[in-house]
């Protein structure tokens, strides 16, 4: 519970910019030792972004640190640009030892650092491969270590005391420019959650690998503005797949580890003919070896998984996911034992065939065999499966979206009941014997602390951590107050509001600044500490604010008919609902209609804009961060899914773009990009400008020229703070809009 002083320290814009925030300095990346023993997770003592990597031990209820790296592991400043990008990818904020791995039958453990991969073992640390590699990846038995150097698959052995063999290449002639073999392509990382290019067979004697080829998609140069250099090291060359252009071709293939022979899968769907096919979204191995592929088409309407033959590449079809919408990817797949247990060679599915994302099994040749959840509440992750007591595990938003417990449910089928405790948010890691869980638990009133529970009725068996955070009782944090609200059109949405202390700014009306986000995949407003911890809000909340979000239709987890809202229209009815969340602020006494403002980043950028340009008699300032201005200068595999291809939707892009309103913008409006952004390119700030010039609108604008989609540099952030107040002071704070 936040701790109570007679008087906190005043908040700061070096509060604001400060990561990790105050209470969010919990261990993450829980993983059980191949006996169960161990619980290893990486965790900043000194609350610093810096991890390392812990291991607390339940026969002995002992914690301590587990490795010690030869340096400080990663940093912003140390790593290629290639891990740099993946970080990005990834949203990784934390340093030193980001990644690790065990080895499932042996107690080893897998480091990769800047300077290379490194084991270890009961015989210490060791490095076994020299040099930056990328993607670094032990063999089912631990013996061997697959990674991709230069654009290409090599493996290398370990031996028993740990040292590594001679690396030999597995894939060749990949390392052209525009062509990678075993790397995940940008499209893949950024949009549809898969991280990896290449996967091991059960056995260890195949590894599936993507071919990347982006020879045909044309080079997007990003230079690097702010370097007091030119020319190469001073710029970055991307194949950026903007929406209506070419994709990335991406083929799978499968290599013998002893001989380097490659097998490429055929993409089948159904029968002889190639499938409608644009995106290999999922990868994985079943346990009777065959290569599963979850296979996308290039409008999003179609998911086949395909069952392959690693040994001729022959494909077949064993399920089809089909939407009229859209469908969302997701990590829901999970194969059940070959020969034992229940449904033997069977697999459980997640699909949102009913308007909400459920549990289905299915047996071997890809049957329903029944539907495992139902009802108006969406799954939210697989966490395992117990197949010998015949039981599936999985987290999800019943009885309250704003919130996630762990559930568990019978295969043969039945009512879930509900595991875990405490209303909130619960993030879980189960071990390998199911018998007991990691429970991460925060609420809005309680920062994370981490139990070690039984799944079996035994209750907490352990406490791992318990947050000792004393910037928590320095700044006594109230959490948000969380409000339904009906918007236009009868549906409820989900708000939180952050009100300024009526002991020292009255019971209102207050200025008020909407943050928002307000886009797909994402949920904002939750029942967790993060709620509490969000330092902008509760630094303006200070300053006499009233700071306000609200979860508009087209947000995650409430079911496709609710997310599906936005389609092929973005920026209409996200606008709508937010102008009905201050309109009932407004009634409600709370916010003050001619003084209202706006900020958000990336989606939350473009929202911003949009609520500035399409509802102007609401909004009277705005700060819009890494916004997309124009949905054409996005990507493909997100664009595409919302709006459509652009040939076919023209109207729509039109009307979705910032710059076809922004002549209506009367309000005050502060710009703010990274020049490097290679995500959401400067280009979208500078298109918005040229627009912004011609319609004659005023505008002011902050940049960053070495910082990327997130910026990292505390200094950057601090001053991009420091900007935010001083806007909103000068233009909500005794100004009058009506």
């Amino acid at each position: 519970m936040p701790v109570s002083v007679e008087t906190p320290r005043p908040l700061s814009p070096e509060d604001v910019a400060t990561v990790p925030q105050p209470g969010l300095v919990q261990p993450v990346d829980f993983q059980f030792s191949p006996d169960d023993a161990l619980i290893t997770f990486l965790h900043s003592p000194d609350r610093s972004r810096t991890r390392q990597l812990y291991a607390y031990d339940s026969r002995t209820l002992e914690c301590g640190l587990f490795l010690e790296p030869p340096s400080q592991g990663a940093t912003d400043e140390n790593v290629s640009l290639e891990e740099a990008l993946r970080r990005e990818r990834t949203r990784q904020w934390g340093a030193g030892v980001t990644d690790y791995a065990w080895a499932k039958p042996l107690a080893r453990l897998l480091v990769s650092l800047p300077d290379g991969v490194y084991v270890q073992d009961a015989a210490g640390l060791r490095k076994v491969i020299d040099g930056p590699v990328q993607d670094p990846c032990f063999s089912p038995d631990g013996t061997r270590i697959a990674f991709v150097r230069a654009g290409d698959l090599w493996v290398a052995g370990v031996d028993e005391a740990g040292a590594g063999g001679e690396a030999r290449q597995l894939t060749r002639d990949a390392a052209s420019a525009g062509v990678t073999r075993g790397l995940a392509e940008y499209i893949a990382a950024e949009e549809m959650g898969r991280y990896e290019g290449f996967w091991w067979s059960p056995d260890g004697t195949l590894i599936a690998f993507a071919e990347v080829d982006e020879r045909h998609i044309p080079i997007y140069r990003i230079v690097h503005q702010g370097k007091d250099s030119v020319g190469e090291g001073s710029q970055e060359d991307h194949r950026y797949p903007f929406a209506g252009r070419a994709n990335a071709r991406v083929r799978l293939g499968v290599v013998t580890v002893a001989t380097g022979e490659v097998v490429w899968m055929e993409a089948v769907a159904g029968g002889p003919q190639p499938g409608p096919y644009e995106y290999l979204a999922r990868v994985r191995w079943f346990p009777s070896g065959d290569l599963v592929a979850q296979l996308e088409d290039r409008r999003q309407h179609i998911l086949d998984i395909i069952r392959f033959n690693s040994a001729t590449g022959a494909g077949r079809l064993l399920l089809r996911e089909t939407s009229a919408t859209w469908i969302n990817l997701h990590d829901l797949l999970q194969p059940l034992p070959d020969r034992d247990g229940p449904c033997p060679g069977g697999f459980i599915w997640g699909s949102e065939r009913t308007g909400f994302r459920h549990l289905y099994l299915y047996d071997r040749e890809g049957r329903l065999v029944r539907q495992l959840t139902g009802g108006e509440w969406m799954v939210d992750t697989l966490a395992g499966v117990d197949a010998g007591r015949g039981l599936v595990y999985f987290t999800g938003t019943l009885p309250d979206v704003r919130g996630r417990h762990l559930y568990r449910v019978a295969l043969d089928g039945g009512q879930p009941e509900q595991v875990t405790e405490g209303e909130g948010i619960h993030l879980v890691k189960l071990d390998r014997g199911k018998n007991r869980f990691v429970d991460v638990f925060e609420s809005a009133a309680e920062p994370p602390r981490v139990t070690l529970r039984s799944l079996h009725g035994e209750g907490e068996l352990a406490v791992i951590y318990r947050t000792g955070d004393p910037r928590i009782a320095e700044l006594a944090l109230e959490p948000p107050a969380f409000v339904p609200i009906t918007n236009r059109h009868g549906v409820t949405l989900q708000g939180m509001i952050y009100a300024p202390d009526e002991g020292r700014f009255g019971k209102g009306p207050y200025p008020t600044i909407v943050d928002v986000y307000g886009g797909p995949h994402a949920q904002r407003v939750m029942n967790a500490w993060r709620s509490t911890a969000n330092m902008r809000a509760q630094y303006l909340r200070s300053l006499g604010f009233l700071v306000f979000t609200l979860d508009n239709r087209g947000s995650a987890n409430r079911g496709l008919e609710f997310e599906s809202a936005i389609r092929w229209d973005m920026g209409h009815a996200e606008v709508d609902d937010q102008v009905d969340g201050v309109r009932w602020l407004v009634e409600a006494g709370l916010a003050d209609r001619e003084r209202v403002g706006v900020y958000g980043w990336s989606y939350g950028g473009y929202m911003a804009l949009m609520c500035l340009a399409r509802a102007p008699e609401t909004f009277h300032a705005a700060v819009a961060g890494a916004p997309v201005t124009a949905w054409d200068g996005y990507d493909t595999h997100y664009t595409e899914r919302y709006m459509g291809l652009p040939e076919e939707n023209a109207a729509g892009y039109q009307a979705s773009s910032t710059m076809a309103h922004a002549s209506r913008i009367k309000g005050k409006l502060l710009l703010i990009h990274g020049l490097i952004d290679e995500n959401v390119h400067f280009r979208h700030t500078a298109r918005l400008i040229n627009a912004l010039t011609r319609n004659r609108v005023p505008y002011e604008l902050m940049l960053f020229p070495d910082e990327r989609h997130m910026s990292r540099r505390l200094e950057d952030r601090v001053f991009m703070e420091e900007r935010i107040r001083d806007f909103f002071i000068q233009n909500l704070m005794g100004v009058r809009h009506g």
